[in-house]
């Protein structure tokens, strides 16, 4: 559909409008719209582009989203002719609007990384509000705000430079070396590292890679890496680097074990609910009882599996490995000793 002067309707244009310059334009819509009145110069750089990918989106705003950019010679930039004009009322549908801005939401888990900046002016820039004057239909759109949240996890503080290097090692396939400090270890030791993916769990950012001293597939916390330098050695990927692929039969989260083993595993009252609904391994049965449930998996992920036992108390319950029995025992004897009864 075209209006009068021949511009193709707002909706046609944003479904063809490719994604990768939406964020932008909605930035520069929002200059705009600030009554800031911002030239080309001020827009570039504050998007870090060129002034002529600049002058090509003023364009598009103006001739295919009928959007009203008047040029002010006095003020030496941009501004709306219609005050009111803001393009989320007219370009984005409800839907897209709502389902980023949700997405506002689960970004708050990125906080302590240096994802979150960028992440969080995106969207921002694509969900900006209507326009000062419109109150009303702000507290409208913008309902989700404080009823969709995701609550905040504790999480490890990443050094922007550590998360620069590492990424910039992974586009080029090149091996790093840095410090780190292991969980046991009284002082950092250097390490030598293929960097296969940047892997998230329950709030840590982990690097997974190729231990070149341990001749072996490890994961690194960025929490407790320092002075990260690319080498000018590079790796090809192997087929099996993909974490996902490698260790996700079982959902325990980060754990690089090599030895599946079979699980099986009792939980009582509040716990067997709890287990019931959800899905902890992609071989998962689970058989009722009259007392609670008892569920059966494959996993190379000992240490979690262990953990995952002991967190739930005394609703919970090891039948198989021997091992994870013993290992379990032998953590309630520690307790015991801890708590002096």
């Amino acid at each position: 559909m075209t209006n009068q002067r021949g511009i193709v309707n707002n909706m046609e244009t944003r479904k063809n409008l490719p994604r990768a310059i939406l964020s932008r334009i909605y930035y520069i819509d929002r200059q705009i719209a600030s009554g800031k009145y911002p030239n080309v110069h001020d827009l570039a750089k504050g998007y870090e582009v060129g002034t002529a990918t600049i002058y090509r989106d003023i364009e598009y705003l103006r001739d295919m989203l009928n959007a009203p950019i008047e040029y002010d010679a006095k003020n030496r930039g941009w501004y709306y002719k219609k005050k009111s004009f803001r393009l989320p009322a007219r370009f984005a549908s409800a839907d897209d609007m709502l389902a980023l801005g949700m997405a506002k939401a689960l970004i708050s888990l990125y906080k302590n990384t240096p994802l979150y900046e960028s992440a969080k002016r995106l969207l921002d820039d694509i969900t900006a509000p209507l326009s000062s004057d419109e109150a009303e239909d702000i507290k409208k759109s913008a309902w989700y705000e404080d009823r969709i949240i995701v609550p905040p996890v504790a999480s490890a503080k990443v050094q922007p430079d550590t998360w620069e290097q590492i990424v910039d090692a992974m586009k080029e396939n090149r091996v790093i070396t840095f410090e780190y400090k292991g969980l046991w270890d009284e002082d950092y030791k250097t390490r030598l590292v293929r960097p296969f993916q940047l892997v998230f769990d329950n709030g840590v950012w982990h690097v997974y890679g190729y231990s070149e001293e341990r001749s072996a597939i490890r994961f690194f916390s960025l929490s407790r890496i320092k002075n990260v330098t690319l080498t000018n050695e590079r790796f090809a990927l192997p087929k099996d680097f993909d974490y996902c692929r490698t260790h996700n039969s079982s959902f325990f989260g980060v754990f690089a074990g090599q030895k599946k083993l079979k699980f099986r595993i009792a939980f009582y009252d509040e716990s067997a609910l709890w287990v019931r609904e959800r899905q902890w391994a992609e071989d998962q049965k689970i058989d009722e009882k009259d007392d609670g449930v008892v569920i059966c998996f494959t996993s190379t992920q000992y240490a979690k599996v262990l953990e995952w036992v002991l967190s739930r108390g005394c609703t919970a319950q090891p039948l198989k490995p021997d091992i994870l029995v013993t290992d379990w025992q032998k953590q309630i004897k520690e307790m015991k000793k801890l708590a002096k009864i």
